[in-house]
C-alpha cells in the first residue's frame, strides 16, 4: 500500500484510496490507515467562512459560538469534513460563490498532507437558498398538494442547481410531524400526518439525491413537538407516541428513500438530549433501520450539550458524548470534536468512535467522487438559480397548493365585471408574506436591503389586476402586521374598501428568524388568534357589509371560526413562494381551479392546545367532558373546487385477511361539475378495539385524481396488514388481529360508510415493515 501524500496535478504515482476502480470499503480502509488521529477529526466537523457582523443572527445562539473562529489556514491544517454556507451565508453571485468553493477545496488539495476535498452543503428547504434562486412554496404548501411526483420534481430542479455549483449536502427536508400548530417553525413541516409526511419527504429526497445530493432528514426526532411550541422547548412524549406518529417519517424516508444524512433535533426527549442519545442515533437508526449514512449535528447542537443541556461539565465531555451516541459531523464548525482528548477518561473508546465516524464520511466523499485521483471542483461559471424551469415548478406547486375553504356565499371565482377591488391587509402588497423562513429574501436579505428581493416577485394587487385588467385593483394596508395601529388606521381602511364591489381581506404572517416574523425558527405564536390587530381589521371590514373573501396567507393554520358563515369566501394559502400571487389570483379570478387539501385542520377557536386530528377517543371532541371544544372549522384533508366530486361505494377485495395478508380497497371518484378539476381521494382507517387506545381514524392511503367533466376513474389502494401495525404494550410494532373499519372519500369528515376488515391469526411482531399504500388510478368513463 502506497503512502504517499497526495499529489495535487503532477502526474507522480496515487495513493491506493484514489483509485476509483478500486473495492470502494478497500478505498477507505487504506485512507483511513494512512490518516494521523488528528486528521481523522478533522473530517468530523465542519468550518464556515462567516464574516458578518455578529447581529446578523441566522442560527441559534451563532453570535456566542462564532467567536475566535481561527482563519481557513489554520482551522484546515489537517483537513475538514464539510464546508459550511458558502453560498447560502452572505449574498454571493453563482459566479463568485464557485470561485470561493474553488479556492477552499483547492486550498484542502494542496496544501493539506493529504489532499481529501470537502463536502460543501447549503440550506435548501423552499429551494436553494442562495442570492437569486427561485423560492418554491414552503413544505406546508407542498403538503397541501398531496402530490409526490410534483414535489420529487421540485427537488429534482434543486438538486440539479446546486450540484451544477460543487454544493454536495442539502439540509432538507424537514420530517417534523405537527403536534402544536403554535411551533414556529410548522411552515416548515409537512403537516401533521405522519403518512403524508412519510410518502412527501420520501419523495423530495429521491428528487434531490438522483441528481447529485446528499438529503438531510431533519430535526431527529420530536422537535416539533416541543412543550408549549416553544422553539427548543423539551418533549413530553412515551415511546409509544414517539415511534406511532414522530419517527414512521424517518423511517419511510431511510428505508425506502435510502436518505444519506440525518440532523438530530435540537431537543430532548424524556430528558435526554437528541445530540448525545445513542438509542435514538445508534440503536434505533441504525441497529433497527439499518441506515448506514452520516449523522451531522444541527449547528452548535453539541456545544448545547454543555451550554443549554446542562449534560456535559465542558466541551470535550459535550463532544464525547455527541460522538459516542453516533453524532458523526459537528456542524457548522468543529469545535468540541477539536478537544476529544482533553480529560478523556477512555482514549481507547473516543479512538474507536473517531474511526467510525471518520469512515462513514470518508466514504460519502468516496461515494460523490472526492476521494478520486482526478477530481477536481469546478471553475466559475454562470449558473442561472431562477430558469424558466423553475419558475413553471414553481407556479404548478403554488396552483395545487392553494386551499379553497369556504365558498358557501359563491363569490369566488370573481366575476369579470367586477369594477373595484379593495385588496387589504398587511401582507396584501409585500410579496415576502409568500416566502418562508428559510427562503433567501427571508433569511439573509433583510440585513442586505439594497439588494430588495433579489428575484422578481409579483403582490398580490398587481397579479390580480394583471388576470383582471377592467377591474380597478386598490391595495391598502389596513394595519401593521403585529404592531398596534395608528388610531383610525383600520376604520380608515375599512371606509375605503367600502366603495369597492368586493373586498378581498389578506391576512396571516410574515416570516422571520427568531421573533423577527410571526412565523419561522423561533417566530412562536402565543396563540392562534391571528396576529397583531388583524383580526379586529376583517371584522372592520366585514362590518362594512361588502362580501368579504378572506385569504390567509400563514404558515400555521389560524382560528377561523368566528368567519365561518360570514366570509363571502376564506381561501388557505401556505406561503405559497414567489410565483404565490399569480396563483392565488388565478384561483381568485377562476383561471386556476383549486385543488390543494389541508395537511393540517384550521381550528375553529383556540380551543384546547396541542391537538391534532390523530388523537385517541379521550383526546377528541366530547360531550359533557369538558367546556372547550375542540372540534375544527375545517378539518385534516378538507378542500373544496370550482367543480364537484361524487366518490363511490367502498368496496374491499376480501373481508378478512391474515395478519400478514394484503387487501386492496377500491372506490370510484367522478367529476360531476361543469370543468376539470382534480381532487384527493383519502383512505382512512379505524381501530375500534386494541390493547391501547388508537386514532379515532387515520390516513392510511391516498390518491391526486385529475378529471374532465363527466369522468369517472376507479382508485384501488393496496393495504397491506402492517399498515395497520401500532406500538404495542410490550412496546414492540405489532399487527394484531380484529375488526378494522375503513372509509372513503374527499376529507377526514366527507367519507362514505365504512367496509368492514377483519384481520385473522395470531399477534405479529414486525421487524421490517411494508411502509407505503401503493394506488393504481384507473380512468373508467365519461358520460
Amino acid at each position: 500500500m502506497s503512502t504517499m501524500t497526495h499529489a495535487p496535478d503532477g502526474d507522480a504515482a496515487r495513493p491506493a484510496w484514489s483509485d476509483p476502480t478500486a473495492d470502494p470499503d478497500q478505498r477507505v480502509e487504506a485512507l483511513l490507515a494512512q490518516m494521523t488521529f488528528d486528521e481523522k477529526v478533522a473530517q468530523l466537523g465542519g468550518y464556515w467562512a462567516d464574516r458578518r457582523d455578529s447581529t446578523e443572527i441566522i442560527a441559534p445562539m451563532q453570535d456566542v459560538f462564532s467567536a475566535g473562529r481561527p482563519p481557513f489556514e489554520e482551522a484546515t491544517n489537517d483537513g475538514i469534513g464539510h464546508l459550511t454556507r458558502v453560498f447560502g451565508t452572505t449574498p454571493v453571485a453563482p459566479r463568485d460563490g464557485m470561485a470561493q468553493v474553488e479556492a477552499a477545496q483547492r486550498y484542502l488539495i494542496e496544501n493539506t498532507r493529504l489532499g481529501i476535498p470537502a463536502i460543501v452543503h447549503e440550506e435548501c428547504l423552499t429551494g436553494f437558498t442562495t442570492l437569486g434562486a427561485t423560492v418554491y412554496p414552503a413544505p406546508m404548501a407542498w403538503a397541501a398538494t398531496f402530490d409526490p411526483a410534483l414535489v420529487r420534481e421540485m427537488a429534482g430542479a434543486i438538486g440539479s442547481d446546486m450540484a451544477a455549483v460543487g454544493v454536495h449536502q442539502g439540509l432538507s427536508p424537514v420530517l417534523d410531524v405537527v403536534t402544536d400548530y403554535r411551533w414556529g417553525r410548522v411552515e416548515e413541516t409537512l403537516g401533521e400526518d405522519p403518512y403524508v409526511v412519510s410518502t412527501l419527504a420520501t419523495a423530495y429526497v429521491r428528487g434531490l439525491q438522483e441528481n447529485g445530493v446528499i438529503a438531510t432528514l431533519k430535526h431527529f426526532a420530536g422537535h416539533a413537538s416541543s412543550r408549549g411550541g416553544r422553539n427548543h422547548a423539551p418533549v413530553a412524549m412515551g415511546e409509544r407516541e414517539l415511534r406511532d406518529l414522530v419517527l414512521p417519517p424517518f423511517e419511510m424516508a431511510v428505508r425506502v428513500g435510502h436518505a444519506a444524512s440525518v440532523m438530530n433535533s435540537y431537543t430532548e426527549l424524556d430528558h435526554v438530549p437528541a445530540a448525545a442519545d445513542r438509542w435514538l442515533l445508534t440503536e434505533l437508526l441504525r441497529g433497527e433501520w439499518g441506515f448506514d449514512g452520516t449523522v451531522v449535528s444541527d449547528y452548535w447542537a453539541v456545544a448545547f450539550l454543555k451550554a443549554k443541556h446542562g449534560v456535559a461539565a465542558t466541551v470535550a465531555d459535550a463532544g464525547r458524548l455527541a460522538l459516542h451516541a453516533g453524532l458523526d459531523v459537528e456542524l457548522p464548525d468543529i469545535a468540541a470534536y477539536r478537544q476529544l482528548t482533553e480529560g478523556d477518561p477512555d482514549p481507547d473508546q473516543t479512538m474507536a468512535d473517531v474511526e467510525t465516524s471518520a469512515r462513514r464520511i470518508l466514504r460519502q466523499k468516496l461515494d460523490a467522487g472526492l476521494l478520486d485521483a482526478d477530481w477536481r471542483p469546478r471553475g466559475p461559471e454562470d449558473v442561472d438559480f431562477d430558469s424558466p424551469r423553475n419558475r413553471a415548478i414553481a407556479r404548478r406547486l403554488a396552483d395545487e397548493s392553494i386551499v379553497l375553504l369556504d365558498n358557501r356565499a359563491g363569490a369566488l371565482p370573481l366575476a369579470a365585471d367586477t369594477a373595484r377591488i379593495a385588496v387589504v391587509g398587511p401582507c396584501a402588497d409585500d410579496p415576502r408574506a409568500m416566502m418562508g423562513a428559510y427562503s433567501y429574501p427571508i433569511h439573509v436579505l433583510p440585513r442586505h436591503p439594497q439588494l430588495g428581493l433579489g428575484l422578481d416577485a409579483s403582490a398580490i394587487p398587481e397579479a390580480l389586476g394583471a388576470v383582471l385588467p377592467d377591474a380597478d385593483v386598490v391595495a391598502l394596508r389596513g394595519c401593521p402586521l403585529v404592531d398596534p395601529p395608528d388610531v383610525d388606521e383600520i376604520a380608515r381602511a375599512a371606509a375605503n374598501a367600502a366603495e369597492s364591489d368586493l373586498i378581498v381581506a389578506v391576512v396571516g404572517d410574515r416570516a422571520g428568524m427568531f421573533g423577527k416574523g410571526t412565523s419561522g425558527e423561533g417566530s412562536d405564536a402565543p396563540s392562534l388568534d391571528l396576529p397583531g390587530s388583524q383580526g379586529d381589521l376583517v371584522e372592520a371590514l366585514l362590518a362594512t357589509g361588502r362580501p368579504v373573501v378572506l385569504v390567509v396567507m400563514s404558515g400555521r393554520p389560524y382560528a377561523l371560526g368566528a368567519y365561518v358563515d360570514r366570509a363571502a369566501a376564506i381561501v388557505q394559502a401556505f406561503m405559497p413562494g414567489v410565483e404565490g400571487a399569480h396563483a392565488l389570483a388565478g384561483v381568485l379570478s377562476g383561471s386556476v381551479n383549486p385543488s390543494g387539501h389541508l395537511p393540517v385542520q384550521i381550528p375553529r377557536t383556540n380551543g384546547a392546545l396541542p391537538h391534532t386530528y390523530l388523537a385517541p377517543p379521550l383526546g377528541q371532541d366530547g360531550d359533557r367532558i369538558s367546556n372547550l371544544s375542540i372540534a375544527p372549522a375545517f378539518p385534516f384533508g378538507h378542500g373544496l373546487s370550482y367543480t364537484s366530486f361524487a366518490y363511490g361505494e367502498l368496496r374491499l377485495d376480501r373481508d378478512a385477511i391474515a395478519t400478514d395478508g394484503t387487501v386492496t380497497a377500491e372506490t370510484t371518484i367522478t367529476n360531476t361539475g361543469s370543468r376539470p378539476g382534480a381532487t384527493v381521494v383519502q383512505l382512512y382507517a379505524a381501530d375500534p378495539v386494541a390493547q391501547i387506545t388508537r386514532p379515532v381514524q387515520q390516513l392510511v392511503g391516498y390518491a391526486r385524481v385529475d378529471l374532465a367533466p363527466g369522468e369517472t376513474a376507479r382508485v384501488a389502494f393496496e393495504l397491506h396488514a402492517d399498515r395497520f401495525s401500532f406500538t404495542g404494550l410490550a412496546r414492540r410494532r405489532i399487527v394484531e388481529p380484529g375488526a378494522l373499519l375503513l372509509t372513503a372519500g374527499l376529507s377526514l369528515t366527507d367519507v362514505g360508510d365504512p367496509a368492514e376488515l377483519t384481520i385473522e391469526g395470531a399477534v405479529r411482531e414486525v421487524d421490517r415493515p411494508v411502509l407505503e399504500t401503493p394506488v393504481t388510478i384507473h380512468p373508467t368513463a365519461k358520460d
